[in-house]
Order: C-alpha cells, then structure tokens, then sequence
C-alpha cells in the first residue's frame, strides 16, 4: 500500500468536494470529507473495476447509499479514471451536468443505482447481492469462474436508521449474502444534531444479531480500512459490516464533527482555510501530477486484470453459448410478443377466474420461456399467486432458485428489486396487495425515475376484497399509483387481458409496470377476441364492445368494474360503446387518431365506472361526463355486498346513465 499517495489522492478528493459545493452554493461535503480515506482505498487500490468499461460483468459494485455525499463518489470516478472530466466537477448541481445533486443511475458513468433518500442504497446493494448470488449460480462452472465479485455500500447514520435499511439487512443477513459489504460511515452526527440526540443502540449487536460479520475500525487510518476491506473480502457465509468511525466535515476545522459539518455552510464560508489545512494550493479543483500518474498507473493494472478475466469468459462463453446468449442479453433481451402470447393458452369462453388467479396460469408459461424471469412475494405467495412451480427457492445453499422469499419487508422487496433491476441481468418482480403498496412507494418512485423494468404484482385490488374491510380496501391506492411519472399501472378485467398485462410488462424496458389484480372471480369478456383483449392492453385502451348503430354513449371502465359496463350497455341500448382502459400510462401515449377512434370528441355522453376514487377519470369523460367511483373508504362486508353498496353494479350504471 502506497499510504502516501492514498493520503495525498484522499486530501485532495476533500479539495475537489470543497471546491465542487462552493462554487455552486450548495451541496454535502460532510460525508466527502469524512469517508475520504475509505475512498482511497476502495477507489486507489482495492476494487476491482475497468474505468472503460463501467458495466464490466464481474466488477465490483459500489453503491453510495448516503447519496448527499454525491461530490464522494464523483471525485473518486473522476481520479480513476472513468468518463467524468474535472469541467463536469467544476458544474456539479448545473443543468444537464453529469453531477446531480445526487447520483442518477445512467448519468454518470459508475454510478450503479439512482440514491439519496436514506437507506435506499442499502437495499440496492441487497438487491444487487442477491442478484450476482444467482448469477454465480446459473452461470460459473467447473471449469470458469467468471463472476466472483463483491457488492460494497457505503452508509452513514440516517441510512442505517431507516426502516428500508434494517428490513434489507435483515434479509441480507438470513440469506447468507457473504459477497455484500457495508461501510458504515460512524461519525455520531445526523443533519439536525449530534447521533446521540436520537439514537442510543449498539448497532454492532444489532448486526451480528441479524447475521452479519461486525468490525469497528478508525475509518481515517488507511491501513486498517484496506485490512477491514480485505478481510471482508475473504469472508465466508456472512454479509460483513465495517463500521469506520470518521469525523464529519474532516479538513474543514470550523465545522468538523458538528452537525454544522453535514452541509454545504463549512465549504462556502470556510474554502481557504481548509484548502490551507489540507496542505493544498489557492487553486481550486487542485489534483496533483503525482496524484494523477498513480491513478493512470492503477488504470492500466485495473485494464490488465480485465483483459485476463476477459480470456476466462471468452473460454467460457464458447464452451457454454446458450448461457452465455443469456448472460450477454440479460434482461435487455427484446421480446417477441407475439411469440410471447403464442405460449399462454387461451381460456374458455366461461371461464370465471380471479384475475390473480388467472396471473398464475400465466406466469408459468412466460417464466418457462424467460428462464432470467424471477419472481418474489412479501410473504403472500399463497394469496398472490406469483410463485414459479419448480422454481424453487432463494435461499442459502439454493441460489438458482427462482423464487424470493422476502418475508414481511415490502419496503425491502422494493429496493431489492430496484438492486436486481440495476444489475440488468433478470427481470425481477414482487408482489403484495395493493393496499401495501404505500409501504414500498418510495422504492417503486425511484424504479420510475431510473427507468427500471420492474413488474410489481399487487393483488387484491378494490372493496372486493370484502370482509378485511376498509384497511385493506385500497380505493385511492391505484389512482395514487398512477401519477408516479413513468409508471405504467394495468388494472386488467379478465384472464385475456391479465396475459396481456403480464406481457406488456416484460416486452417494457424503460420503466416499471404495477399488475393490479383481483381477489374476487370475474367473469371472460366474449364481446371482443382474446387476441383483441391481449393486444387491447398494449394500446392502454380499446373498444371491448362497439356500437351496432348511431353512437350514444360511451361506457369506460377498468379492471373488475368492465364486467358491469358491458352488462349495462346492453340494457341502454345499441348505441353503446364500451371501452376498457386497462392502463391509462399506455392510452395516453397512442397517436391523436387512436385516441379519437377510441374516444369520439364527437361523443360527450361519457360514463366511466371504477371501484377507486374517481378524479383521474374526469380527463377521459370531460366535465359534462360522469364518473362511478369510491371517493370514501371502504366497507367490512362480503365483497359482492360491498361492491353493491357502493354502487360498483350494472344498473347503478344504467341510472346514471339515464339521469
């Protein structure tokens, strides 16, 4: 270890922090100055990445969980070599920069996932764990290892309090995941005042409780962060924790181990003093001729070690080229859906299922034909119906299975998912009921804002959930999931449309879909072909049941309501259309045409009927239109009672209607 050089690259990184935040007047240089030797180490010697090739498969992963400290993770990009030039630091927090105020997976080369609510990252590095576990899995072999990397986090205070960090550790922990490591960055400061203020736990007991290897090091001493690093490397059977006590804010003295260190006040008020007490130069974004000769050097290691792995893999991927076409592709793999619905059997024409239960039969067909499809479920696989039959399970000693058990962490599950998504190697979904799904909100948000392909099954989906009542009746969760930019939400009304749903799901590559599914049996809509209802759901909306003369009204309806508008439109008379608008995310997107062929400027006379609340809806009947919806809570009832109490019927759509 050259501890020189590291010192003078980690004095340095602080630098570049300091002069990145006070030139934009914003920003967090405590944790980029108080986990700078860690940095060091892990960017200046330890991992084992290829700066010119980023999403090299079996590089280490590093995920800033803390992802205030952005200006952490892009001055240690910066020195390494990667794809980040000293002018992008010099714009960091600008627009269209490659430094955000947090880092943005896509945006800057080397970030792996999209952090800065706290914890996130822990579960992200979870996830990303479990997701290289079945990798090794399925693809090494008695002769190649191709992958036998190792997934590093680094956290601080507010991270390890959150509730989505302790249900993705717990679950680390159980699950074995020796390949996964987490700095916590100890420094006893939160934003708004010392640790102490809120917190008093033995967080290493609390650790080694949930199955993790525990060290606690000075996080400033470079030896012992390479020895700690190295050790946990070397670790077999269990996740391993480093808790590296640091200093907050380190380098700038008037603010150093205070809450006031957390912020961007210590770099705009205190800039050239630090700069004097870190032995830099009055120039700003200072890196040193030898600091960078080190790293260049190092890069050209990092390369060397790449090409020899790189002749491992050719080796591997000519004796295995089946595995290796799906390793390659992952899953980026386009799907042909045609081909995709040519496998899922069409069902009877009187067929009256659940559409969860309809998810199932469907499922299996499409996890045969997609062998990187995983599925997972908050300990709720027998209500929601996503478990892959001979699958098998995740868990230690069994790493090929298909099937995650997460337990009752649907936050974890979440941010798991988003770690697998980031990965890119298999299409991960979880399931719960929709009325959970506020607790993995946060998560499902950032898979929207990072252009994730995750699918998310969330059944039991309105009042008919009957007799739980309210609290589990989720009348305003569907809607609310709706306005999540970039989140396609499927609510389908039978077993065609459901094939339809799953398919839209997988062939999407560039953000996640919500599958919201029924408890309760709905009946087969013959009034359009299967092949029209599947295809119907890739468009978001299309006409179910059309007119046989002059057009009157239009009925619109979603998922289990469908079925009442179809019986309606019979009774109000052939001038009916019904439209089903299983995913407003995709109707919305269609041409001006489609959309007026769907829904006829021409025609004011609009119904639309759903068992949630009911404001969405008005964008598609307008304000001389009517909307059915539920804009209370629900009812403890059997769920056919409750649908009819509250007016989820064909003649409450007929008197509406005719009013």
């Amino acid at each position: 270890m050259n501890t020189e050089i590291l010192q003078k690259a980690a004095n340095q990184a602080r630098g570049l922090a300091i002069d990145a935040v006070h030139a934009c007047k914003s920003g967090h240089v405590g944790l980029p100055l108080g986990s700078a030797e860690i940095g060091a180490v892990l960017y200046g010697q330890s991992l084992n990445i290829n700066p010119d090739a980023p999403r090299w498969l079996n590089r280490d992963r590093f995920v800033l969980s803390g992802g205030h400290g952005s200006m952490f993770l892009y001055s240690w990009l910066h020195l390494a070599g990667f794809d980040l030039s000293l002018e992008e630091l010099k714009n960091f927090r600008q627009l269209h920069s490659k430094t955000p105020g947090h880092p943005e997976f896509r945006e800057t080369p080397g970030v792996e996932s999209t952090t800065g609510p706290l914890g996130q990252g822990i579960g992200n590095a979870v996830g990303f764990a479990v997701s290289q576990k079945m990798a090794e899995a399925k693809f090494n072999t008695a002769e190649h290892t191709i992958l036998d990397n190792h997934v590093i986090a680094l956290a601080g205070d507010g991270c390890i309090q959150e509730g989505v960090a302790q249900e993705a550790s717990a679950l680390a922990g159980h699950l074995h995941l020796d390949n996964l490591i987490v700095f916590y960055d100890s420094n006893d400061v939160t934003l708004d005042a010392m640790a102490e203020k809120s917190q008093s736990e033995d967080t290493a007991k609390r650790y080694e409780a949930m199955g993790w290897d525990v060290v606690t090091i000075d996080g400033h001493d470079l030896a012992a962060v390479s020895k700690a690093f190295d050790d946990a490397k070397a670790a077999d059977g269990k996740p391993q924790l480093i808790i590296a006590k640091t200093e907050i804010g380190r380098g700038i003295a008037e603010v150093a181990g205070t809450a006031a260190g957390h912020g961007e006040s210590g770099a705009i008020k205190h800039s050239e003093a630090a700069h004097v007490l870190l032995g830099l130069p009055e120039e700003h974004f200072f890196v040193s001729d030898e600091v960078r000769a080190y790293f260049a050097e190092l890069k050209e290691a990092r390369v060397q070690a790449y090409n020899a792995w790189k002749t491992t893999y050719d080796a591997w991927a000519a004796a295995n080229a089946d595995l290796a076409a799906l390793l390659e592709t992952g899953a980026s793999a386009p799907v042909d859906v045609d081909d995709l619905f040519s496998k899922i059997p069409v069902a009877a024409d009187d067929a009256k299922l659940a559409t969860r239960a309809a998810g199932s039969n469907v499922l299996q067909p499409i996890a045969a034909a997609l062998p990187e499809f995983v599925s997972g479920s908050a300990d709720l696989h027998g209500s929601t119906k996503n478990y892959i039959k001979d699958g098998g399970d995740f868990l230690p000693g069994n790493e090929s299975g298909r099937n995650l058990l997460f337990g009752i962490r649907e936050h974890a599950m979440g941010a798991l998912l988003n770690g697998m998504a980031y990965d890119g190697i298999w299409r991960a979904s979880g399931a719960t009921f929709m009325v959970f799904a506020d607790y993995l909100r946060p998560s499902i948000r950032l898979a929207s804002l990072a252009g994730l392909p995750v699918t998310y099954i969330f059944t039991h989906d309105s009042v008919g959930v009957g007799e739980d009542g309210p609290t589990h009746q989720p009348v305003e969760t569907v809607s609310g999931l709706r306005v999540i930019p970039n989140l396609d939400v499927i609510r389908p009304c039978d077993t065609e449309e459901t094939a339809g749903a799953f398919v839209a799901a997988i062939e999407r590559q560039d953000g996640p879909t919500v599958l919201s599914l029924t408890r309760q049996g709905v009946p087969n809509i013959n009034t359009s072909t299967a092949d029209e209802r599947r295809h119907g759901v890739l468009k978001g909306g299309y006409i179910i049941k059309k007119e046989t003369s002059a057009l009157e009204t239009i009925l619109i309806g979603s998922g289990s309501e469908v079925q009442h508008a179809i019986a309606a439109s019979e009774e109000l008379g052939s001038g009916t259309r019904v439209v089903s608008m299983p995913s407003m995310f995709r109707f919305d997107t269609q041409s001006a045409e489609y959309k007026e062929s769907v829904l006829p400027a021409a025609c004011v006379k609009r119904i639309a009927i759903e068992a949630g609340v009911s404001a969405l809806w008005y964008k598609y009947v307008g304000l001389e239109g009517k909307v059915i919806g539920i804009d209370r809570f629900g009812i403890s009832a059997p769920g056919d009672t409750v649908m009819a109490e509250l007016g989820m019927t064909a003649s409450n759509v007929v008197s509406v209607a005719s009013a």
